[in-house]
C-alpha cells in the first residue's frame, strides 16, 4: 500500500532544533514532490516547504524561510525537514504528502493541501520552555 510515515517530532524549547522525517513506501519516492503542512489548535493548514522531484527545486513559506531546510534521500526513501531557531508558533502537528505530479516548483510556486493525494499520520511538534 501507499504509505507516508512522519517521525521526529517532540519537545524543545525556543531556539532549538529538530529533524522531522518522512519515509514513503508503495510509490517512487524520486518521481513524486513531497510537501510539509502543519496545523495549530485554531488555526488553517498551513504549508511550511515542498521539494520537488524533478530538479530539487524547493519552496518555504515565509515564516519559516532561512530556518528550515527541505531535503530527500531517493535511496532512503525519506524526505527531511531541519527546523532550526525553533519559535513557539512553530508548535503544530507537522504532516508530509506527496503530490503526483512530481513537477518543477516555480518562483510563484505555493503548496495547496487539495493538490496532494495522500498524507502522513503527523507528528507533534512542541515548542517551549
Amino acid at each position: 500500500q501507499l504509505q507516508l510515515v512522519e517521525s521526529g517530532g517532540g519537545l524543545v524549547q525556543p531556539g532549538g532544533s529538530l529533524r522531522l522525517s518522512c519515509t514513503v513506501s508503495g510509490f517512487t519516492l524520486e518521481y513524486a514532490n513531497i510537501g510539509w503542512f502543519r496545523q495549530a489548535p485554531g488555526k488553517e493548514r498551513e504549508g511550511v516547504s515542498c521539494i520537488s522531484a524533478s530538479d530539487g527545486s524547493t519552496y518555504y513559506a515565509d515564516s519559516v524561510k532561512g530556518r528550515f531546510t527541505i531535503s530527500r534521500d531517493n535511496a532512503k526513501n525519506t524526505v527531511f525537514l531541519q527546523m532550526n531557531s525553533l519559535k513557539p508558533e512553530d508548535t503544530a502537528v507537522y504532516y508530509c504528502a506527496r503530490d503526483p505530479t512530481g513537477l518543477p516548483l516555480s518562483r510563484l510556486y505555493v503548496p495547496d493541501a487539495i493538490e496532494f493525494d495522500y498524507w502522513g499520520q503527523g507528528t507533534q511538534v512542541t515548542v517551549s520552555s
